[in-house]
């Protein structure tokens, strides 16, 4: 028996509908249904309730999203070590991320079931802070790591090692550190190239730096990133996915590299990478 782990964003409109259709037309065709503990407590499921970080993963087919990006990401950082593969269903607004739009889920799923799709893995990185002689492991990121000042308006001053070789000092209000899954959200509104999930990259890219020479950066896969910290104003974070923060002080280290864990992906076999860059972004509109 297949068994489908759900993860759905209970802000959304409509959200306890969709869920309970999804559950039932699953349920009918003999697939079985998981939800986290505190969803199905708070959606009245407790006989689907299920604890990802304690039991075995070995028999969960795939896990499902019901939300928009934040939602996936937020799901693929808990699934990626414990290799599970994702679908994500747009209930949000752009869902660049995601492969499923609401009208299209009956066909979705009867080919989730079917096995009529292909599985993509894509790299995830891991942020570290170096803070006097310890090191500190904040999250992994499906996305980005960036560096960045708080509420002030104030830039920020950093220099950027790559492979602990000197590469660029900036004066800027930050410092996106992107995979290629995350070329598409916060390094690309801040001038970053769109680029291919499928390649081994990654992605420096300045927020509004204070020069005109400025260009994004795309290294190996295998180099390490290493950002040192030259400001003295103590309103600084680091951003992993733009959901989990960590508040930095004057003279932290942070380290940006290629985590051991990938993030697997359901790409159904009719659709593919640039056809969604053209529906998606409205690219040629």
């Amino acid at each position: 028996m297949q068994t489908f782990a759900i993860f759905p964003n209970l802000k959304k409109k409509n959200i306890d509908t969709i869920l309970g259709w999804i559950i039932e037309y699953l349920q009918q065709r003999q697939v079985r249904v998981l939800l986290p503990g505190s969803i199905a407590s708070q959606t009245g499921y407790n006989d689907l309730a299920y604890s990802f970080s304690t039991e075995s993963s070995e028999n969960i087919t795939l896990a499902i999203t019901l939300g928009g990006d934040g939602t996936l990401l937020s799901t693929a950082r808990q699934m990626a070590p414990l290799n599970i593969p994702i679908c994500g269903v747009n209930m949000g607004q752009l869902g660049f991320l995601t492969e499923v739009e609401l009208p299209e889920l009956s066909v979705a799923f009867d080919k989730l079931i079917a096995g009529d799709y292909r599985q993509e893995h894509h790299l995830m990185l891991d942020a570290f802070v170096i803070r006097g002689k310890k090191t500190f492991y904040v999250s992994s990121a499906l996305n980005d790591v960036v560096v960045t000042r708080g509420g002030f308006s104030r830039m920020i001053r950093l220099n950027l090692y790559v492979n602990n070789e000197l590469t660029t000092n900036y004066a800027a209000d930050g410092l996106i550190i992107a995979t290629p899954t995350g070329s598409t959200g916060y390094s690309l509104s801040a001038g970053g190239p769109i680029v291919n999930p499928n390649l081994d990259v990654i992605l420096v890219t300045p927020i509004c730096p204070h020069t005109l020479n400025a260009r994004s950066l795309v290294v190996a896969d295998h180099e390490e990133i290493l950002i040192k910290l030259q400001s003295v104003s103590e309103d600084m974070v680091l951003t992993v996915d733009g959901q989990t923060i960590y508040n930095l002080t004057p003279g932290d280290q942070i380290i940006a590299k290629r985590s051991s864990h990938s993030a697997s992906f359901i790409q159904f076999k009719d659709q593919n990478y640039y056809g969604k860059l053209r529906t998606k972004l409205r690219r040629g509109k």
